[in-house]
């Protein structure tokens, strides 16, 4: 599969970025098995997307072994507690109007407890929405769901108002796993719009990471060419490192503060180490990364 970016490149969930998303739902599957992570969608989702391999890690039919790796698993149930904590504290704190932006599989219209009248709005490329919609028809959310299916590079604030948005009430804001996926300008693009978009109260959750010292991005490299390696040799080719944007770009915690949001951070290290966690396989650079929300 090809995995090459470019301006105005697609992806369905079994190719591209798409395909992280459906990783990332592979982990949560069994992240799940072991706990405290409950997504029980997880599974079915990866089994949908029809890739074998895949299915067969996210069932437990095959080991996880090296391509889905302790660091991974467990960054799965870290990241996944810190932004379902986010989304239940916005939620008991009165805010219905929830935002999940680049959702991919996450399941969180279906699984957390919302309190009565909560909408939530998925916004994601068209093929990775109708996908999700469709793989999920027999079940009912939790939450009144709707999806803005348009590509976060694009016009996304004026299809998620079309949905239904209202800019004039507190809303919760994630981008998970979003903004390295993103070129700088269009990360800082995307959390312009969004303080655009949010009434006071309103709360924002991402991750922010701390610019590249000297040889910190070629080590980076290096690690997602061995995961890559180890998948493309069970069949499975996604070039990892050419799916993302190295360089220098704003910090987003920084930037945010800078748009009027206070923020507070949690770096994944000590996240890990609340959980009881060892973060043991760092070549990725993830113990410098925070874990960041904030109030407007």
């Amino acid at each position: 599969m090809t995995s090459t970016r470019h301006d105005g490149d697609t992806w369905d969930p079994t190719s591209s970025v798409g395909a992280t998303a459906t990783l990332a739902a592979v982990a949560r599957a069994i992240a799940s098995r072991e706990g405290p992570v409950d997504d029980p969608f997880a599974e079915p989702l990866v089994k949908a997307v029809g890739i074998d391999l895949l299915t067969r890690l996210a069932t437990g039919e095959m080991a996880p072994g090296d391509l889905v790796g302790r660091s991974a698993i467990d960054g799965a149930k870290v990241r996944t507690k810190f932004y379902d904590d986010f989304f239940r504290n916005a939620a008991n704190a009165g805010i219905r109007q929830i935002v999940i932006l680049a959702s991919g599989l996450d399941s969180r219209a279906y699984r957390l407890p919302w309190p009565s009248g909560t909408v939530v709005y998925e916004v994601d490329q068209p093929q990775v929405a109708e996908f999700k919609t469709r793989t999920l028809a027999a079940y009912v959310p939790t939450a009144e769901r709707r999806v803005a299916a348009v590509d976060l590079r694009d016009d996304w604030a004026a299809a998620l108002r079309e949905t239904g948005f209202d800019p004039g009430q507190p809303t919760a804001w994630s981008a998970e796993g979003l903004l390295g996926y993103l070129p700088p300008e269009a990360q800082d693009r995307l959390l312009d719009t969004v303080t655009e978009l949010s009434a006071d109260g309103s709360r924002v959750a991402t991750e922010s990471r701390p610019n590249p010292r000297p040889g910190d991005d070629e080590t980076t490299k290096k690690s997602l060419d061995r995961i890559s390696e180890r998948w493309r040799a069970h069949g499975f080719d996604l070039d990892h490192a050419r799916l993302r944007y190295f360089g220098e770009r704003n910090e987003a915690a920084p930037y945010l503060t800078g748009l009027g949001w206070e923020i507070h951070g949690t770096s994944v290290r000590e996240l890990f180490a609340a959980c009881g966690l060892p973060l043991a396989d760092d070549d990725l650079r993830m113990g410098g990364v925070h874990y960041v929300s904030g109030t407007r």
